[in-house]
């Protein structure tokens, strides 16, 4: 554009013209180039002439993008090194924040409770809270594949039991953080911990109704045994609350792994038996974490985090194979 502007506005006088380009008998009016030279041929002098003109004004063209290429290149430059420097302005200020924090307090003496710092409250509610929802929608899926009394029956025990167990646990743990009501804590306390051993018999209740047994009297044995166990955790936790926590932990493992033993032995799979053990693997691994206050940082709510993976590894096999659809799962 800016080369067709110049060579619109080319005018010269006579003198110059015959100086640079050769004699020229007529000069046309502004905006033309001269449009007759005396019966001349265009030499290479006047073509110099106007690659003169061409190059020089393309020399100021790339003088301007170069101009403007270098701005453009100093404002990014700009831009990126206040980008830098913000970055690790905070980065430096959430380091010094970050090792601020109370990870943990120290591990409770026996016979009591521990006592988790702030984060660790924090992380205790919301590991779970945020499941209760999800438990809700979970459980109401499973009542409506239900088609039979059987299946209707074991949708609702095994359903509310798992709502339950993440709805009182969250309850009890945002009672905690909140330093009062300390009677209602303790009542709260040990519902959550009856809650464990009935989520348990709950979670064997699908399987000990629906699993199409081989050994029809082993399993009625068993449908019995798991909330006989049950009843009997939840009464001695009742009656021995935080005194001898190891004894309790035990409980509930025994009450976890006997009915699956007993069920191996006797020759017994269930369709969903791979799913079964992995998440019995998962709820094993969680139980170091469920013991290990104080020593690792926000242990419980990553004791809450196994539960919760366990959990939904036995829903979906529990919804698969017992509870399967048209389409087979």
């Amino acid at each position: 554009m800016r080369l067709r502007f110049i060579l619109d506005n080319f005018t010269v006088d006579e003198s110059e013209q015959k100086r640079k380009c050769g004699r020229v008998s007529k000069v046309s009016r502004k905006g033309s180039f001269p449009l007759h030279l005396e019966d001349e041929p265009v030499t290479s002098r006047k073509l110099r002439c106007i690659s003169r003109l061409c190059v020089q004004n393309i020399n100021t063209m790339a003088n301007l993008l170069n101009q403007e290429y270098t701005r453009y290149g100093e404002n990014l430059d700009y831009i990126w090194s206040n980008t830098v420097r913000f970055i690790r302005k905070y980065t430096e200020m959430f380091q010094l924040g970050f090792h601020d924090i109370k990870w943990k307090n120290k591990r409770a003496t026996p016979g009591t409770a521990y006592i988790p710092t702030e984060v660790e409250h924090i992380a205790n509610v919301a590991t779970h809270g945020i499941w209760i929802i999800p438990a809700i929608f979970a459980g109401i899926h499973l009542i409506s594949r239900a088609k039979t009394s059987t299946q209707i029956l074991v949708a609702w025990v095994y359903g509310v039991a798992l709502i339950f167990l993440f709805l009182i646990s969250t309850i009890f743990h945002g009672v905690f953080y909140w330093k009062g009501h300390r009677q209602l804590k303790d009542y709260l306390h040990r519902i959550d911990r009856a809650m464990i051993y009935i989520f348990i018999a709950g979670s064997y209740f699908p399987w000990l109704n629906l699993g199409h047994p081989a050994h029809p009297t082993i399993i009625t044995s068993l449908q019995w045994l798991v909330w006989l166990i049950a009843a009997m955790g939840i009464t001695y936790q009742q009656m021995f609350h935080e005194r001898y926590k190891c004894l309790e932990t035990f409980f509930y493992i025994i009450m976890g792994i006997v009915p699956s033993v007993i069920i191996i032995m006797f020759g017994h799979d269930f369709e969903g038996m791979t799913e079964l053990k992995l998440g019995g693997i998962l709820y094993i691994v969680g139980i170091g974490f469920f013991k290990a206050d104080g020593l690792i940082p926000c242990a419980h709510a990553i004791w809450h985090l196994f539960v919760v993976f366990a959990a939904s590894v036995h829903y979906f096999a529990v919804l698969k194979h017992l509870f399967p659809n048209k389409l087979g799962y």
